[in-house]
């Protein structure tokens, strides 16, 4: 065991990167402040310094944790100031010592060090021996392989048979991982510290073989990538001597290809030019590669390629009514395209935004006009784009650049004249790399769009000749430029009579389908598919009445393979048992008056709503409170209608005065859904006027339009909707704007005919319909029986 000495409290180094060895002489720069002062004091105070590594070199500031516990106490030779504030040092190892812990770190480091004294190597043996000259072998064959070391260092080995010191020495001189002379360091006996050496060494150089060998194979290539770069310039003049094309004519290949596609002038020069580069570009260069990308994607395009459009207005009209039931807007608008295409074959495409509630059939709409005309079809999906690349594509120059997601539609279509479907084309998106909807108003214009020029390609690719047909689910996000240039068609949401005839025609014989039955096998009756769509779904499209079917097909099969059962078949009554319980409830309305209580009708993405309105009037200062989760535009209504009451109190019967004595509270029912838009203003009039004169209304009358100052009654949107909404509340009369009276052509004709609608342009035909005064209305017909079959679909209490 190596003898303890007297500790002793001497100036250290923190050392980051470097380790000293006993009997070695080591010289450094110095740039720290703290290190600097560490070496003026050992040198004034003429002591020796302690010198140990860090475990982490990042750390500017080392304390005691960060030090490993075995350095070396050196003495200092020379002692040379630089430049710069930096001390070049160099410093002798005296012996190892044992960092025990920092007395000081400011302005220098201090340490209590305590001397470890070597450990005799003992009584040399055959091991120690081999131990040697393996080590002898090992250190001169790491001097062949590296190309810093020379053969002085290995005399200065040869020349020593202490195991200990050949170990240091070699430690001091060769380049090793900190940890690894760290490591070499704190092994105090000497023949384990040779052992441990001896295993670095093996590693070492193992690394350097490695090394080389990869170094060799690298030199090998480039030789022969020169090589045959050489040999290939050299058969060319040979072969140009000779008059003869070799084998590999490139560049003449490319040039056939191009005179065979039908190409503008222009374009055909931008490529013959490319061409002319890809000649001068030497054998495996970086440019050739892009030149060549560039070419094959050129003429990959389907230039003068074109499909034979289906022009048979009945055969187009059959293959329609075929895929979708109802759309009759869009189909007629196809159709007439399809007509004047015939009398005028060079019209120019047109551009159709399908607009529309998800999942009434946009995308399917325009993947069936692609069938019915026997176009080829591409879809590009643009939700969540940002980039303008996507669109325009990027310059060929940059690695991995590709054409935009137009370009490479028309050639996955492989024609001219495909139809591109641009799916949500309300979703794009801008950031800092550009805006994509910008990029689509040259693509989408049919003026601009014969010319139009990817970044990739540089050459212009007419594009006039598409059809473009894009969806979206609201026109609000598109922006004004790019709307303009497209023809919007709006697709509203499906009636509970229509979905009914889908269900029948498309819905259900597809499930059937998918799900491996025959009709005989699944039977569902009408009023199990009224009750299905009116309790467990409620959407505008049919994606969720879809998978509801799919759950029924799915049982109907599980109950076929586990029973003796031969057929299944569904009546409304099987529902909550197959499906579970109605997932929508509709309220129980008794269509009583009420004192400040209103119908009114929203509209809403999954189609039409029942909205009430109540109003509280209370004594007070004259506020009015607003709840239910409203936005700013109905607030707004909502003032709007206080304002006109305020101006009309006389002719209302109230006093001119109210204002001030009353608190109004206006409430709209089911307070976590947002609520905005100007529509409810009449509602919100009537339950006021209701409500401070003390008139009830009518619960058998549901309204809506917006409401001004001067109490006139302005048109609104989703008129079809809302109307439906009414009649499964089992509302009979529908005040509606005067404006609104042409777009009544548009409601279902089954609607139609089942609800009274009474137009109003001013605020008083409202109150004069609404509220119960001293006369009663006529009794109304009774409803139609398609009509009754919907109010007793969503009124299952209703007999």
């Amino acid at each position: 065991m190596a003898e303890e000495k007297i500790p002793v409290t001497i100036p250290a180094l923190a050392l980051r990167g470097l380790t000293i060895f006993p009997s070695m002489l080591l010289h450094f720069d110095v740039s720290r402040e703290t290190s600097i002062r560490a070496l003026d004091e050992a040198m004034s105070s003429n002591s020796t310094v302690f010198l140990v590594s860090q475990r982490d070199l990042a750390v500017e500031e080392p304390g005691e944790r960060d030090l490993f516990h075995i350095g070396t106490i050196c003495n200092i030779r020379q002692l040379l100031r630089m430049p710069g504030d930096n001390v070049r040092v160099m410093v002798e190892g005296v012996s190892r010592g044992r960092l025990l812990t920092l007395t000081q770190t400011a302005p220098y480091l201090t340490a209590e060090v305590q001397e470890l004294e070597p450990e005799p190597a003992g009584r040399r043996n055959a091991r120690t021996e081999a131990l040697i000259r393996s080590t002898y072998n090992l250190f001169e064959s790491y001097i062949e392989l590296s190309s810093h070391m020379t053969s002085d260092v290995l005399l200065s080995v040869l020349s020593s048979d202490d195991p200990g010191y050949i170990a240091d020495y070699i430690a001091q001189n060769i380049p090793m991982r900190t940890e690894d002379k760290q490591a070499i360091l704190e092994e105090i006996h000497p023949v384990r510290r040779l052992s441990r050496l001896n295993r670095c060494l093996r590693r070492e150089i193992e690394v350097l073989e490695v090394e080389q060998d990869l170094e060799s194979k690298a030199r090998q290539q480039i030789a022969g990538t020169q090589r045959d770069f050489v040999l290939r310039e050299q058969l060319k003049v040979i072969q140009s001597e000779l008059g003869e094309n070799g084998g590999d004519d490139e560049p003449g290949e490319y040039r056939r290809r191009i005179a065979a596609v039908d190409l503008p002038r222009e374009s055909k020069e931008k490529l013959e030019k490319e061409v002319s580069r890809l000649e001068k570009q030497p054998f495996g260069s970086a440019e050739a590669s892009v030149l060549r990308g560039y070419l094959d994607t050129c003429l990959d395009l389907p230039w003068g390629k074109r499909t034979k459009d289906r022009l048979d207005v009945e055969a187009v009209r059959k293959a329609l009514d075929g895929d979708h039931y109802g759309l009759d807007k869009v189909k007629e608008r196809v159709l007439e395209f399809l007509a004047v295409k015939q009398l005028a074959p060079d019209l120019k495409e047109q551009i159709i935004c399908l607009v529309g509630p998800p999942g009434v059939g946009k995308t399917s709409v325009a993947l069936s006009v692609a069938k019915a005309t026997r176009r080829k079809l591409a879809r590009v999906s643009l939700g969540g784009i940002h980039d303008e690349a996507e669109i325009r594509g990027h310059r060929k120059t940059y690695v991995g650049a590709m054409p935009g997601r137009i370009i490479a539609a028309v050639q996955q279509a492989g024609s001219c004249n495909p139809l591109l479907v641009l799916d949500e084309i309300d979703k794009l998106g801008n950031d800092q790399r550009g805006d994509p909807a910008s990029a689509l108003l040259e693509v989408l214009d049919p003026e601009q769009n014969g010319s139009f020029r990817d970044h990739f390609l540089e050459i212009p690719f007419d594009l006039s000749e598409v059809m473009f047909i894009t969806t979206a689910n609201t026109t609000d996000t598109i922006p004004r430029p790019l709307l303009d240039r497209m023809e919007v068609i709006e697709l509203p949401s499906y009636t509970d009579e229509e979905k009914l005839q889908i269900v029948r025609r498309h819905l259900l014989p597809k499930q059937l389908k998918r799900h491996g039955l025959k009709k005989s096998q699944l039977k569902i009756s009408d009023g199990a598919l009224r009750a299905l769509i009116a309790g467990y779904t409620k959407e505008s499209g049919v994606r969720l009445l879809e998978r509801e079917l799919a759950s029924l097909c799915r049982k109907t099969a599980m109950r076929l393979v586990s029973t003796d059962v031969k057929s299944v078949s569904i009546t409304e009554k099987d529902l909550e048992p197959m499906l579970g319980p109605r997932k929508f409830q509709p309220e129980l309305r008794d269509h009583v008056p009420r004192l400040g209580v209103v119908n009114g009708l929203a509209w809403t993405s999954v189609g039409g709503e029942l909205l009430e309105v109540e109003v509280n009037v209370v004594p007070g200062s004259g506020k009015l409170e607003l709840t239910g989760n409203l936005g700013d535009v109905m607030k707004e209504s909502c003032r709007a209608a206080l304002s006109y009451i305020r101006a009309h109190a006389g002719e209302l019967g109230l006093q001119e005065d109210f204002y001030r004595k009353k608190d109004i509270h206006v409430h709209f029912p089911e307070g976590a859904v947002p609520k905005d838009g100007p529509s409810a203003g009449v509602a919100v009039t009537t339950a006021m006027v209701s409500a401070l004169t003390g008139t009830p209304v009518r619960g058998d009358v549901a309204m809506t339009g917006e409401v001004t100052l001067r109490g006139r009654v302005l048109r609104i949107g989703g008129l079809r909707e809302k109307t439906m909404a009414a009649l499964r509340e089992g509302i009979r009369t529908v005040i509606l704007p005067e404006g609104n009276l042409p777009d009544l052509e548009e409601i279902d004709p089954l609607v139609r005919s089942a609800l009274r609608f009474v137009p109003a342009g001013q605020v008083d035909a409202v109150l004069d319909s609404a509220l119960v005064r001293e006369k009663v209305d006529a009794e109304l017909p009774p409803l139609p029986e398609a009509a009754a079959n919907i109010v007793q679909g969503q009124r299952p209490w209703a007999q």
